[in-house]
Formats: structure tokens, sequence, C-alpha cells
């Protein structure tokens, strides 16, 4: 074959593909690859809540605003950035509250928490002019539409203080610093005394009364007058350390209260009736966030996690420890009743029939001192 006729063919075949292409172009065009969907937009973040805490004492009392402080910490821990707390110390339990309170809710907080029974009022006067903030009181017991009560069972602690004092005292005589003479303060009294009966029925109560939460001067003053009438076992209702401080120094025994003060008076110190507001607040941050926050009242105890003595001392009986985990079981399973009867007043009358169980509304009133503590009830 000669070259003239090698170059046609090649010439002939390069134009058959060139053909075959155009044929299979023109049977269907390509088609486009789709658009990539827009990528969907970021839903708004939600503000945070803005939680407020109006406390009676310094955050530094080792007691009572401590705990709660505590509590709001645990808030912060629990819910993160969906979260603003911020508080006022300090507050009175005067007109100043109403004022404290109002500025809070002005400053855009939907959640406030009032953590002591004086600000009751000045709640009540404050929630109807913010129908979009909740309130929430510590241990009172009036309510409106956005504001609920909240309380923890500090009688359980002092009962079970009492049942430590009383295997622990000599002279067969317990002290007691006293803040304000309300229902609860009385019932802690009380419930210190009927513990300590429990173990040695001998024992008598005296008590000093303070008229204030924290005030540390008066508060060592009365532990120190208690001491010296012959008390060897304090107990207190007041939020600072003071008292067993004063303990500490007269070479006495005495409990913490509110919070575990043990770092405050480590010889004196048998056990401490400590308060855990952490569960508490973080149901009530829940219910706000997910909308079913509802008023009313809510009084918690050993059973829910709020109360507990810890750190008792090495040198409280064996037994003492025994019955103290008991009365916890108890506590927690339902088992046992603090106030259940026959339980006698000063005079010898019975408020309590035998076997009867009280009752929240019973405990909530009492304004009357058991058998077995001196002096009367301040009106």
């Amino acid at each position: 074959m000669t070259d003239l006729s090698k170059r046609s063919l090649i010439k002939l075949a390069a134009l058959t593909a060139v053909a075959s292409a155009a044929l299979i172009g023109c049977g269907k065009k390509e088609e486009a690859a789709p658009a990539p969907a827009p990528a969907a937009a970021e839903a708004p973040k939600a503000d945070p809540l803005k939680i407020a805490f109006a406390y009676v004492g310094p955050v530094g009392d080792g007691g009572w605003t401590f705990a709660h402080d505590n509590g709001r910490k645990a808030v912060e821990a629990e819910f993160g950035d969906k979260v603003v707390t911020s508080f006022v110390e300090n507050v009175p339990e005067s007109a100043d509250a109403e004022r404290v309170i109002r500025d809070l809710a002005g400053q855009g907080n939907k959640l406030i928490f009032g953590t002591t029974f004086g600000y009751m009022e000045p709640m009540l006067k404050v929630a109807p002019d913010f129908a979009d903030v909740k309130f929430e009181h510590a241990t009172g017991y009036k309510t409106a539409p956005n504001l609920r009560t909240y309380d923890s069972r500090t009688y359980e602690g002092a009962y079970m203080a009492g049942v430590i004092a009383g295997s622990m005292t000599q002279s067969n005589t317990l002290g007691v610093v006293a803040s304000i003479p309300i229902p609860e303060v009385i019932r802690n009294i009380n419930s210190f005394t009927l513990g300590a009966q429990s173990v040695n029925p001998k024992v008598k109560t005296k008590v000093v009364w303070v008229n204030g939460w924290f005030d540390p001067p008066k508060e060592t003053e009365a532990a120190t007058s208690l001491i010296n009438g012959g008390a060897d076992v304090l107990f207190q209702n007041t939020d600072s350390s003071a008292v067993l401080q004063t303990a500490e120094k007269m070479g006495k025994r005495a409990f913490g209260w509110d919070s575990d003060m043990t770092a405050y008076g480590p010889r004196a110190h048998l056990g401490s009736a400590v308060i855990n507001w952490g569960p508490y607040y973080i149901k009530s941050v829940k219910d706000a966030l997910d909308g079913t926050w509802s008023t009313g009242g809510v009084w918690w105890g050993h059973k829910e996690g709020a109360i507990d003595m810890v750190s008792i001392a090495e040198d409280v009986p064996v037994d003492a420890k025994a019955k103290i985990d008991t009365i916890k079981a108890g506590l927690k399973d339902g088992t046992f009743s603090i106030w259940k009867g026959p339980i006698v007043d000063q005079s010898g009358k019975e408020v309590l029939a035998a076997d009867a169980v009280a009752d929240d509304a019973f405990l909530g009133g009492v304004k009357f001192y058991v058998k077995g503590v001196e002096g009367k009830v301040p009106n």
C-alpha cells in the first residue's frame, strides 16, 4: 500500500470518530449537576436565664448565707451558659429588702430568691408589679401567683444534734443560742431537746435569744452566758460560727449549723447540721427553664438530700453514731418521725397524743416549748 493510501485511511478513521461523537452528543444533552442545597440557618441561641439571690448576711458567714451561695454555685455548675446568676449580700429585713428585690426585678432577672423569713412581706409587695418574674421566698408561708415558698427541714438536723448532745453532756445542761422567736426556730429548739431526751431523759435546755440572724458579738455574749450558767454543750440557730468559736475558747462542745463549721473550732466541734440548698435550687431553675414552674410551697429534708449531720467527732460514742445512722435511714424511707407522740409542753399538757405524728400544719405553728426547755417563749 502506498503512503497516499495509508494517509487516506487514517484521515477517514478520524472523520468517522468525529461523526460518531457528534451523533452521540445530539442524542442527549448532558444534565447539569444539581445546585447544592442552601445550608440550614442556625436557630438563634436563647438568652440565658437571669437569676438573682438576696442574702441577709455576708457570703462568708460560714453558715446560712454561705450555704445558700453554695447552692447558687451548684446552679451555675449544672446549667452553665444557660443561666447568669448574681447576688446582693447583707440585705436587711426591712424596707431596704423591698428596694433591693424591686431593683433586681428591674434589672431583668426572671427568677429571684429571697433567702430569709423577713423578706416575705417585701416580696409580696413586689411580685404583683412584675408578673413575668418568678419569685421564691425561703422559710415563709405566704404565696402569690408568681411567688412560691421553699424551706429545709432544719429540725431534722437539730434532732440529730440533740442525740449527740444528750450522749456527750456531763452536766445534763444544754444551751441554745436562738435568733428570732418564730415557729421555725422554736421548732428547732424543741427538736434538739427531744433528740437529747431520746438518749438522756435528765437533760434540760437553756435558751438565750439574740433577736437577729447574724450578729457575732451578741452570739458570743449569749454563748458565754450559757456556759457560765452550766451548759457544757451548745447548739445554735444563728448564722455565724461565733458559738462554736466561743465553746472552743472556753473548753466546751458545740455544733456547726447550716454549713460544716469544723474548721472554726475543731476541738469543740461535735458535728454540723448542714443544709444543702443545691438540689432545690437546681430543681427550681429547671422548672423555670422548661416552663413547669408553679406557685405553692416546697419543704425538703434528709429524704431529698437537703439536710444532713456531717463531720461527727471521733469521741462521740459508737452507739450514738449508730443511732444517727438509724435516724437517717428512717427519715430517708419514711419509717422514722421526729415529732411523734406522746409529746408534752412545759406545763405537762399533751400537745401530741401517743403514736400521733405531727403534720406540716402542726409543725409550721409550733409556738411552745416542750418539757425540758427552760424559760418562756418570747412574744
